[in-house]
């Protein structure tokens, strides 16, 4: 299964199946149809300490992107490595993008905020996930926020 979920939280309900489905197609409309994915829901205490631990940020955040690696872009092949198997053969594996964290009280608030409901938000957080992880940082300069914003929106046009 490409992706990996783990509801953390009891505050906000979701469905299971339509957030798996959702992630699938993030990931086909974002390029990365052949990643696996691990998506975490969590409360926002349990955010304020990751981010408190990786980004010495002392609040909680919406959406933490953790890459499985170091630093890739959203252009490279890294996506299927191959694998040697028996007999000189070898397949292609799908590799582990990385971790998204969504905090969802976050989430929710967030959504009453902007006018749309909570699916539309996780959707949102999702999608800003993956392309940080996919190399994309909207924090190292005003274009390359462009640029993200602009990913962004065509994926979530394509997935609703």
């Amino acid at each position: 299964m490409p992706v990996l979920l783990q509801n953390r939280q009891r505050g906000v309900a979701v469905s299971r199946s339509w957030l798996g489905r959702t992630a699938e197609a993030v990931l086909a409309a974002a390029g990365a149809g052949a990643a696996e994915l691990s998506l975490v829901l969590v409360s926002d205490r349990r955010m304020r300490a990751l981010n408190r631990r990786y980004r010495k940020k002392d609040r909680p955040t919406d959406v933490l992107a953790f890459p499985q690696l170091e630093r890739h872009s959203a252009k490279t092949s890294w996506l299927r490595k191959p694998q040697a198997l028996p007999g000189g053969m070898s397949r292609t594996l799908p590799m582990l993008l990385g971790d998204v964290v969504i905090a969802m009280p976050t989430a929710k608030r967030q959504a009453k905020d902007l006018g749309h409901d909570i699916r539309e938000e996780v959707t949102r957080l999702l999608v800003h996930g993956v392309l940080h992880l996919l190399g994309y940082d909207h924090e190292r300069s005003e274009r390359d926020a462009q640029r993200m914003a602009q990913r962004e929106n065509m994926i979530l046009r394509r997935v609703r």
